[in-house]
């Protein structure tokens, strides 16, 4: 069992206790993943497939419209994406409904339920036709039976979006109010087409949606990913593309214009929007859908947060019941109290949620931001008195250090590392420079010398409280930009170290809302590659990061050099 111990000492943060029984239960969820799939009353909706939708330069896009068996007109509930709007689940030999395989992949942390009509991540027609709304499913630029070639994150996919919005709210069928909805690319696709006002959009839904491709998806904290999005770009091979995120990001290591393109302008967002931003996707969408929230101009804007499974959260029935009422309000003019601004959700373990309140906004008001150092004992409040190091091999070494929580004590925020480290070629040779290294960064809870486990990405259930990554020689902080709580490199510049140079650098890890129970470690994690196993059954398949050359690498603490962790302490009610 790895040291629980608070002083500093070698730590492999891959090798956690209960991953094998998490391997039995991937197992289990594959062979029988906890997805029902029903078929919907066929009176009871109109479907009209393969619509065609003409956009501003001639290209016919082709959408699917569902509507109310009823008289209409409707309000319209809108999706597009990429991934085929005809790939509904289909039937088995045996007559059952078959379920897609990235439910048995992507283990699932709850029920998910949803009708034959259903496409992957977007809304399901059954259910919103019988609200009274007319839903439209569509094929982007070059997806399923759409025209032309399309660019994902793009300003011409934006003004596709836009025009499929301005058409759904001119059709005889429709009320004119258009919102939409869906989960990750479907929330996605949203940011960009909202900052251009389409006259029809009332409202949108980003349901857990990156927004910054290069910082959220293809190089946080500077790293190349090379897992998710490497299977990403084989899901999206039939798709016509004028270029494609996961070979560019094999070719752009930085932040560069091609990357500034696909960044929507989140302050040019001013309709109403509810936005999920999870805790429980750090590795892909939860800081930017956060991101998002701070950045928009909307002036009635919720966010709903969660920590269990995105597809779990997105059907499950407290979550649509806060989409309906948010969308009745603004499509069907519907009075009644707005959703709260924040829907928090604090767990003290991954399968236990202590409180859901409501909060004014994100990161809290009141949070009392607060520095853990590392010292030779320990985590603690007061800054080391001595100096102190500790050595690691990039490759397949690590550190920890730990504090024990004295009470319960709340951390809700974000959270980030300031570490001064230095790097030596592993052989031991003098003189050798240029070197660089990737941090990968974690803060983990342990109850009674237990890890606990929380919801992680791509149904990862074994996750830490969070994590960051970053890139030594992209350290250089954006000044601007950057807040105490969430460092911002600029990732324009390569500034590689000399053999033996001890450097700031500064870790953003992400949001979370956990309870620290007294007695219980937090536990600073640091390593020279992914803190995950690789093992697909115990670790977070497809998550994968680059690990680079390898180093030596050693981490410094004391008056000269304070690292520490600044953590996001919420006071506790009088």
């Amino acid at each position: 069992m790895p040291v629980v111990a608070d002083a500093p000492h070698p730590d492999r943060p891959w090798r956690r206790p209960g991953r094998f029984g998490y391997a039995l239960t991937r197992i289990r969820g594959a062979l029988r993943p906890p997805v029902t799939v029903t078929e919907p009353d066929p009176g009871s909706l109109v479907v009209h497939r393969d619509v065609p939708v003409p956009t501003r330069d001639g290209t016919v896009l082709r959408a699917n419209v569902f509507l109310p068996a009823g008289p209409g007109p409707f309000p319209v509930i809108l999706c597009a994406h990429p991934y085929g709007k005809d790939t509904w689940p289909t039937r088995t030999r045996r007559g059952r409904m078959k379920v897609d395989f990235q439910y048995r992949i992507l283990r699932q942390a709850g029920p998910v339920a949803f009708s034959a009509l259903t496409t992957w991540e977007s809304p399901d027609p059954a259910r919103w036709t019988a609200r009274g709304y007319a839903l439209v499913n569509a094929d982007l630029r070059g997806a399923g039976t759409s025209e032309g070639t399309g660019s994902l994150l793009s300003d011409l996919e934006a003004r596709d979006v836009a025009d499929l919005i301005d058409w759904a709210g001119t059709r005889d069928w429709s009320t004119g109010s258009v919102g939409m909805l869906g989960v990750s690319y479907l929330a996605i696709s949203q940011w960009k087409a909202a900052g251009l006002h389409p006259e029809h959009l009332r409202a949108i839904v980003p349901w857990e949606g990156l927004t910054d491709a290069y910082r959220d998806l293809g190089h946080p904290g500077g790293v190349r990913e090379r897992g998710f999005i490497v299977l990403w770009g084989r899901v999206l091979r039939r798709v016509r593309l004028a270029d494609r995120l996961d070979e560019e990001t094999k070719r752009r290591p930085l932040l560069d214009e091609y990357w500034r393109s696909k960044v929507p302008d989140l302050a040019a967002i001013e309709v109403p929007a509810l936005i999920c931003g999870s805790f429980s996707d750090n590795n892909l969408h939860s800081r930017g859908s956060i991101r998002a929230f701070e950045q928009i101009s909307s002036t009635e804007r919720h966010l709903w947060t969660h920590r269990t499974g995105k597809w779990s959260a997105f059907y499950s029935s407290e979550a649509q019941a806060a989409q309906l009422r948010f969308l009745d309000r603004h499509l069907k003019d519907q009075s009644g109290a707005p959703l709260p601004p924040v829907r928090l959700e604090i767990r003290d373990r991954g399968n236990r949620v202590v409180e859901i309140r409501d909060e004014q906004e994100w990161p809290l008001a009141r949070t009392a931001w607060t520095p853990l150092h590392v010292t030779t004992t320990g985590l603690t409040s007061t800054p080391a008195a001595q100096s102190g190091a500790v050595d690691f091999d990039s490759r397949t070494g690590g550190f920890g250090v730990g504090w024990t929580v004295p009470q319960d004590t709340e951390l809700t925020g974000p959270m980030a590392a300031r570490l001064f480290v230095s790097l030596q070629d592993p052989a031991g040779a003098p003189g050798v420079g240029s070197l660089d290294a990737r941090l990968f960064v974690g803060v983990e809870q342990w109850r009674r010398g237990r890890f606990v486990g929380y919801e992680g990405s791509y149904g990862f259930g074994h996750d830490r409280v969070t994590t960051g990554w970053q890139r030594v020689s992209l350290r250089r902080l954006d000044e601007a930009a950057s807040r105490p709580f969430e460092p911002m490199p600029t990732f324009d510049r390569p500034e590689p170290v000399r053999a033996g140079q001890i450097v700031p650098v500064d870790v953003a890890l992400g949001p979370s809302a956990t309870l620290f129970r007294a007695g219980d470690q937090l536990r600073l994690v640091v390593a020279g590659r992914w803190l995950s196993p690789r093992n697909p059954l115990t670790g977070g398949l497809p998550a994968n990061y680059e690990t680079g050359p390898r180093v030596a690498v050693t981490l410094h603490w004391g008056p000269e050099h304070p690292s520490q962790l600044l953590v996001p302490v919420i006071p506790r009610s009088s």
